[in-house]
């Protein structure tokens, strides 16, 4: 990584590429859905229940959530909730319209008696009357309570019980229509200036606020109910709301504050976990969730968070049995069945994942994730007729008028056009067309980058034909045996890809893929190096560059449907001439992508570096000042005081990194781009930015060409007379050539995998085996990014390859390229089951 141009941070280009384990809003959303909804019921149920259970005092509960809370007995009144008996629900619950005047008055009585009800009176008589009105609320006859107290409140306007009760019930009648949220906050607002020292009012008040949006405000209240009375509920329902406002190190404050108060609560403990998951810490993460098992054995959610936590981690195996002991406590939960699967999906056991998808859309027909879920699936196995009929349902879901599209939907379309795409050429040769010239640009371009299905003049892919059928299942005893001996290789080279890093799940799918390319780029590379041609495109010639890149492409492609695996200098010129942005963030506000953390303390020695230089140039008064304060920087939160050393860095800066030219000594190319901005912890936004442009794509081509020139030249040399310095200097110009591929990322997605398995298939051209696997915490990618240079990463990599001489079996091996001519075949071997490769020892190991 050389240094290059430091400068003020300008506007953030559109984001992609966002890591988020699991999509970070959109679990803090659905973590919502399955976790607390603040388990207090209804006074009048309290009140029945002590009394069925021959109770005089103390709290008293049901409900599953509320046992949860038995130790807690700081509930007011305030939060009577929905009772547990639904109007025209189950027969054992008494409808509430059958209620007659003799039991409202008998509920009414008895809570007079023990003053159960907020705000009660000395007065017996006014006592009775808001007992009967709260009566009503507790069992939803909101208008008739309503009329009651306005009632009372016509003869005495101050009367605070009453303007709480009826605040209470204009927000049970629903705070869908704004006119009852309004007078429900306007009485609650009455109450607080009337009697301003009771916490349960501000409380009542952030819970009509918050489901309005108005989380300051809510967030607001519940502080100033804290500082009269604080309570283990009050800091967990403040922790929620920061939890939503995806302040996750405020909200982890708050849970901590609340289970300090109150140990005993598996859902705040779950909570907790939770602000850790979405700052990237998973393993704190995985300690909270397992804490709250030990509270509650059977609490479903925390398995399943704890196995989205594995997931996340890469330990399939503990994600799995995690998932399972969800699923054994409730076999209908249809979030734990979306998310196995969609981890099985990852995985690459589709047959698995689609099991749980069409178990999830039984029980929710229009659940979108999973129906996309199972088009893709079915897709990615070859069966289209049955993945575009899934496909198409979710098309069908537009969304509602000013309701934001769901990702799936954003995606659907393009999956549907490339599935007919690609079941039209199922039978065609591999070689006779190519998926970057075919698919209109437009469409590339919306597709890399995300976009709504917005193309002009787009004309669709036509539809299937009834004459190519699907893909058919393959045994893998039906293969021959030199080809079953192929697929056990490619699982083994496959495998020894596989980063050991958080967030990133061991794919077979996705091994034996790349193991397959990794033989096939060994093949092809062999036959050029003696003269051989190769068949591209439809036309016969000597292999290029990127031909090699290519083979690699369409297993990678082929592999998961889902992702647009493109050439970036194949878009149409107008997107190139603007670029494309690899973007990755490192820490975005407070979460932090564990995938990349082992590189956080090398960026910022970089950037430590760069300051001090740009500080030499444009503020050398201040110099050693800024070198004073650099020496205290240990963690990139830490360069914030200094950003505003400087008017120009005072909301951000950039630092530029070199990529130096192996062909023109002296010469560099641009690297990527770290950027930096942000004002205080936890509004801090750390990225790198890889921008391919027409201009910087013509050099590094130019770079790749003289590499790959040289490396041919060698490679024919090499065949002849495999002497020991022409192999390590062939090895050097693989390593050197893939170096500056990792740098240009000219690919939409996958670059790192498509190009180990080139440098692993082309070193094995030249004799040489990588033996070794990638260490722990290692990027490939980020090793080349971060290198100083060519020789630098040559020699980063080397270390770790344990290269070896390659085994003589490899040679009996039958061609890839000839066993697998099509997609059909390219999808059947990557279906077909190989668990015996484990039990037989794999001849070239």
């Amino acid at each position: 990584m050389r240094p290059g141009k430091m400068a003020p941070a300008g506007g953030s280009e559109a984001v992609r590429g966002l890591w988020v384990p699991l999509a970070v809003l959109a679990l803090a959303r659905a973590a919502l859905a399955l976790t607390e909804q603040y388990p207090t019921l209804s006074l009048l149920k309290q009140e029945l229940h002590r009394q069925r259970q021959g109770l005089a005092g103390g709290c008293a509960s049901t409900g599953e959530l509320a046992e949860q809370y038995s130790a807690e007995c700081d509930s007011s009144f305030l939060h009577f909730h929905e009772s547990d008996c639904d109007i025209g629900g189950s027969s054992s619950c008494e409808s509430v319209l059958s209620l007659n005047t003799e039991k409202i008055l008998s509920q009414a009585k008895l809570l007079t008696e023990q003053k159960r009800f907020p705000f009660a009176t000395d007065n017996d008589n006014t006592n009775e009357e808001l007992a009967i009105a709260y009566v009503l609320i507790g069992n939803g006859l909101y208008d008739e309570a309503i009329r009651h107290f306005s009632t009372m409140l016509q003869e005495e306007p101050e009367l605070v019980s009453a303007i709480y009760g009826r605040g209470i019930a204009y927000g049970k009648k629903g705070l869908h229509d704004m006119k009852n949220a309004e007078l429900a906050l306007f009485e609650l607002s009455r109450v607080i200036s009337l009697e301003p020292d009771h916490p349960e009012v501000f409380e009542q008040r952030a819970e009509i606020l918050s489901p309005l949006g108005r989380i300051s405000e809510a967030l607001s209240d519940l502080t100033k109910a804290i500082q009269l009375q604080p309570s283990a509920r009050l800091y967990r329902h403040r922790g929620t709301l920061y939890f939503i406002s995806e302040d996750y190190a405020t909200a982890h404050e708050d849970f901590q504050h609340s289970l300090e108060l109150n140990k005993n609560q598996p859902i705040a403990m779950l909570y907790k976990g939770l602000t850790f998951f979405h700052r990237g810490l998973l393993k704190e993460a995985i300690e909270s969730f397992k804490e709250a098992l030990k509270q509650k054995a059977d609490f479903i959610d925390a398995y399943k968070s704890l196995g989205q936590a594995y997931r996340e981690l890469g330990n399939f195996d503990a994600a799995t049995e995690s998932f399972q002991k969800a699923l054994l406590l409730n076999q209908n939960h249809v979030q734990t069945l979306q998310l196995k699967g969609m981890m099985l999906y990852h995985h690459g056991s589709l047959d698995e994942a689609l099991k749980n998808f069409k178990r999830c859309l039984q029980l929710e027909p229009y659940n979108e994730v999973c129906q996309y879920m199972k088009g893709l699936s079915h897709v990615a196995m070859g069966q289209f007729y049955e993945g575009i009929k899934a496909q198409t349902k979710v098309m069908l879901n537009d969304p509602l008028p000013g309701q934001k599209a769901s990702p799936e939907y954003l995606k659907v379309k393009y999956l549907r056009e490339y599935s007919r795409y690609l079941h039209a050429h199922l039978d065609t040769p591999l070689t006779e067309y190519n998926i970057d010239i075919d698919l209109p640009g437009n469409f590339k371009d919306h597709w890399a980058k995300n976009l709504p299905f917005l193309i002009e003049n787009y004309e669709e892919q036509p539809g299937l034909q009834p004459h190519i059928k699907d893909v058919l299942f393959q045994n893998f005893e039906s293969y021959k045996p030199d080809v079953q001996e192929l697929i056990c290789v490619a699982d083994h080279l496959g495998s020894m890809m596989q980063y050991e890093t958080p967030g990133f799940l061991p794919n077979k799918r996705i091994h034996r893929a790349m193991g397959l390319a990794t033989l096939e780029v060994m093949q092809a590379v062999q036959r050029t190096w003696a003269n051989s041609k190769v068949r591209m495109n439809g036309k016969t010639r000597l292999m290029q560059w990127r031909d090699m890149f290519d083979i690699a492409v369409k297993w990678r492609r082929i592999a998961d449907p889902d992702q647009p695996v493109l050439w970036l200098d194949q878009m149409p010129a107008r997107s190139l001439s603007r670029g494309f942005n690899n973007h990755i963030n490192l820490i975005r506000g407070q979460v932090i992508n564990m995938r990349y953390l082992e590189y956080f303390e090398k960026i910022l020695h970089f950037i430590k570096d760069r300051i001090l230089v740009y500080h030499g140039a444009n503020n050398p008064k201040g110099l050693l000042e800024v070198r004073e304060a650099l020496e205290k920087v240990h963690k990139v939160e830490d360069l914030l005081p200094i950003m505003k050393f400087n008017s120009k860095t005072r909301d951000g800066f950039t630092v530029n990194t070199k990529v130096p030219s192996l062909k023109d000594q002296g010469k560099e190319y641009d690297g990527f781009t770290i950027t930096i901005t942000g004002d205080k912890v936890g509004n801090i936004l750390f990225s790198v930015e890889t921008q391919t442009t027409e201009e910087r794509t013509q050099l590094y081509h130019a770079e790749i060409d003289a590499l790959y020139k040289d490396l041919t030249a060698k490679g024919k040399i090499l065949i002849l007379s495999a002497e020991l310095g022409e192999v390590d200097a062939v090895c050097n110009l693989i390593l050197s050539l893939v170096y500056y591929f990792y740098n240009l990322m000219p690919l939409s997605r996958g670059s790192s995998v498509i190009a180990y398995s080139v440098i692993m298939g082309a070193l094995m051209a030249s004799g040489k085996e990588v033996s070794g696997k990638i260490p722990k915490g290692k990027l490939v990618d980020f090793e080349a990014m971060t290198a100083p240079g060519s020789e630098a990463f040559s020699k980063i990599a080397r270390s770790w390859m344990n290269l070896k001489s390659i085994s003589p079996s490899y040679k009996t091996l039958p061609s890839v390229s000839e066993t697998f001519p099509t997609l059909r075949t390219m999808i059947e071997v990557l279906n077909t089951d190989s668990s015996h490769c484990l039990k037989k020892t794999i001849v070239v190991v």
